[in-house]
Formats: structure tokens, sequence, C-alpha cells
């Protein structure tokens, strides 16, 4: 009911107007607020002359009287021409082109009606309520918090509900038709979605008809379960402002008045049958098998349809969940083998690079150790050269015999005044010993020539004119 059309086409049929404009204007007085509209358009209607009429006043006339004087209403006509009128055709379907511009046609969802606001919202909670209230023995007084939930439905729920409860207490039998508390577009959406006709009951409380038809005839055990098992079964009192707002709707000019109607397309209703006057539970029960009979493959296309559209959509939810689960599959996969790559790519990294550095090492080892060779073999040749050549014998010369660990010997004479370091520079020079690794001793007597005897000459240490020395390693 969002757009401008959709509010005309509404008024249009709750109203019965068929001048599109003549609502236009109304619509536009009360500042294209729907429900103010009709609430006005309604109160003038029952202020009028008109609205004292059981059903015969129109509509249309009524909502013309906004901005001229009402003209009167024709008279009713005599039960003798009433009960004179060819009854109506029963295997057909009657289009209406009055509130609801009722038309023939396929189940359509009536989209607009489920969102028409606090016009349509909360009949389910009144109907549920009027029951709780019946079956406490509250009767019609109700609680304070009774009232508060009460004031705080739409008035079309509050209406039904307040029907219902009047007829169940007023027909309080054991088999009666369960009319729902709802407003007639909930109810019309409800035996939409429950793929069933709507049995409609115009209830004219003073018409002398009524006690007995509604005792004799709705609350019949076998009409009572057939309406409840094959119908939504909506009622509304005349005094009430949408019952007789469907009254004239629906043409209702003698009661007790029954209609089954069809949700159609379009905010649209299909008439499908009328009950006019006092009818005998046979002649009900006849009326409603063949309305039923003729509507059933309709009805049962419907069903089949709805069917269809939900397999259709499971198998496209299963199919998407299927694809889902499928592409979840694919992209844990995916994720997986990424990662393993990754890993793998990692461990290549880190393997090179350990290899890099294990090669870096090996280099900078070898690098190193040539360094240490060549530093050594500097030494041992600067070392050979500071011993200069080998003194001739004599009474100054000292004749130095060294034994290493291998038992090699080896000897040299040096002069007697030459120090102890000049005896660790030969044994360093011959490359056999590691410089620094070993002391030189002797052993008779013991002695041990290390750093602190080394600036001593080899006269001063006792060793001239000859001396053993051996090679003792250091620990």
């Amino acid at each position: 009911m969002g757009d401008v059309s959709n509010k005309v086409a509404y008024f249009q049929a709750i109203t019965g107007l068929d001048d599109a404009d003549l609502c236009t204007e109304i619509l536009q007085a009360h500042n294209w607020d729907l429900e103010l509209a009709i609430s006005s358009f309604t109160s003038h209607l029952d202020a009028s002359p008109a609205a004292g009429a059981e059903a015969e006043s129109s509509l249309p006339s009524v909502s013309a009287a906004a901005s001229s004087d009402p003209p009167p209403p024709p008279p009713p006509p005599p039960p003798s021409v009433v009960a004179a009128r060819p009854p109506q055709p029963s295997l057909t379907w009657k289009l209406i082109t009055l509130p609801f511009s009722i038309v023939s046609g396929s189940l359509g969802l009536i989209s607009g009606a489920v969102g028409l606001g606090l016009w349509a919202a909360g009949g389910v909670l009144s109907y549920s309520f009027s029951l709780i209230s019946n079956r406490g023995g509250a009767g019609p007084s109700t609680s304070s918090s009774e009232r508060l939930i009460a004031s705080s439905l739409s008035p079309a729920a509050s209406e039904a509900a307040q029907f219902v409860d009047a007829f169940l207490t007023e027909y309080s039998r054991d088999s009666r038709p369960n009319f729902v508390g709802e407003g007639f577009m909930d109810a019309l959406a409800r035996s939409r979605r429950e793929f069933k006709l709507l049995f409609v009951y115009i209830h004219s409380p003073d018409h002398p008809d009524t006690p007995l038809f509604c005792e004799g005839t709705l609350c019949n055990e076998t009409v009572a379960a057939f309406i409840n098992e094959n119908f939504v079964a909506w009622g509304g009192s005349i005094r009430g402002s949408e019952g007789f707002k469907m009254s004239n709707s629906l043409k209702a000019s003698r009661f007790p008045f029954c209609a089954v109607v069809m949700a159609a397309t379009n905010q649209r209703i299909a008439l499908l049958q009328q009950v006019e006057g006092p009818k005998t539970p046979e002649e009900m029960m006849v009326m409603l098998q063949r309305v039923l009979e003729e509507s059933a493959p309709v009805l049962v296309s419907a069903r089949l349809e709805a069917e269809e559209r939900r397999n259709n959509m499971r198998l496209r939810e299963e199919q998407d969940a299927a694809y889902r689960a499928a592409l979840e599959a694919d992209q844990a996969r995916e994720r997986q083998r990424r990662e393993e790559q990754e890993r793998l790519e990692r461990e290549k990294a880190e393997a090179e690079r350990k290899r890099k550095e294990e090669e870096e090492a090996c280099e900078r080892a070898e690098r190193e150790a040539a360094e240490r060779a060549a530093a050594l073999a500097r030494l041992r040749e600067e070392k050979a050269m500071s011993l200069g050549p080998e003194p001739e014998k004599g009474p100054n010369t000292t004749q130095v015999l060294v034994r290493f660990p291998t038992g090699e010997r080896r000897d040299r004479r040096f002069y007697s005044d030459a120090t102890i370091q000049t005896v660790y520079d030969y044994v360093d020079s011959l490359g056999c010993l590691e410089i620094g690794n070993y002391t030189l001793v002797s052993n008779f007597p013991r002695v041990s020539y290390g750093p602190e005897k080394l600036s001593s000459s080899l006269k001063e240490a006792g060793l001239h004119p000859q001396a053993s020395l051996f090679v003792e390693m250091n620990s």
C-alpha cells in the first residue's frame, strides 16, 4: 500500500466508490492517510439517514453525499418481490464490480492486504483473547488488563473478536462454525494460505429469521463440521463498521446472508455463491457442497502449484547448499594446497639458507685455517731466519738434543749465551709441533723450562756444554 494507485484502489474496494477521482480527492483531503479516510467515510456513513437501511443503500451514493445533500434512500423491496427474485446462479462465478472489484480467476495472493497496517494487524491475538474470556466464564465483562489488550488491537480485529465473542455467548452450542477473530482481509489471506474458500456470514441481530437460522442451520452439527473442515469462516455484524461495509460490498439484500468467496489477484475477490434468506441445513449443505466441488480444481491446482514452488525452492536450497559445500571443499583444498606449497617453499628457503650459511662457515673456516697456516709458516720462517747459521763446535757452543713425543730426535748447536727462547724458536721452526703448545724439560734432574726461564741463557740454565731436552705437550 505504499504508492498512490494502490491506496486509491484499496479505498475503492473498501468504500464501494467507482469514481477514482472522487476517491483521490477524499484521500488528498485526509493527507493520504488511508485509515483516517476510511474511518471518516464510515463515520459520515453512520451519521447519514441511509445508514439505517439493512443493505439497500449503496456506498457510492453515500460517499457522494460528502459534498452535497444525501438523496433519500430507496425503500426496501417488499418481501414478495425479494422472494420472487430468481435464484443466484451457483454453477458459475459471479463478478461484482463494487468495493473489491471482484473478478473470477486463479488464486492470487492479496499482497497489499497483509501490509494494511493497523486495520489488519492483531486479529489472531484478539480471537485468542475472546476465547480465553469466554471459557473463563467472564461473559461480556472483561478485566482491566483484557480491555487494555483489546484497545491495542486494530478496529477490524476488535470488531471481529467482539462478533465471535457475542456469537459464542448467544449460541453456545457444541457445534458451530469456528469464526476467525480477524479482519476480513486477514481472513481472506488465511484462506489463501490454507487453500480453502472463505465462508462469509453477515449477521443481522434484529432480523426475525436470524435466531432460527443460527440455531438450526449454522449451528447444525453437519453444517458446522462441513464448514470448519472445508472453509475458513468469517463473520461480521451489520452493526459493526466492517460488517456493514461487507454487506454493502456483497449486495446483501435479504437476511440471513452468507457468501462464499475466493481470493483472486490484485486485491480482488471472486464471489462464488450467495445464500440469502433462511435456509434449511439440507439446502445449505447442497449449496456448499456444490460450490466446493466446482472450486475443487482451482484449489487443487493452487495447492499443487504451491507444492511445486516449495519443492523447487527446496531443490534450489539443496542445490545451493551442495554448491556451497562443494565450493567450501574446493576452497579448503586450495587453501591446504597453498599452505602446503608455502610450507615447502619455506622449508626450501630455510634449507637453502642453512646450506649457504654452512658454505660460508666452511669457506670462512678454510680461509681462517689458511690464514693461520700462512701466519704460522711466516712465523716459523721468521724464527728460522732469526736463528742464523748453526755455529761450529767450540768452547762457546752448546750441543742440544731435542726428543719429540713421537720418538724423533733433533739436535743443533747453539752459542752458550743463547737464551732458552732460542731453543724454542728452533723447535718451532721445525714445524713438528704447534707453537706454544709444549714445554721443554730435562729429566736428570727434572727441570721444566717454562715461560719464566725463556730469557735465561743456556749456560745460566746449566745446559752447557750439552743437554738433552724432552718435548712435553701441554694438557
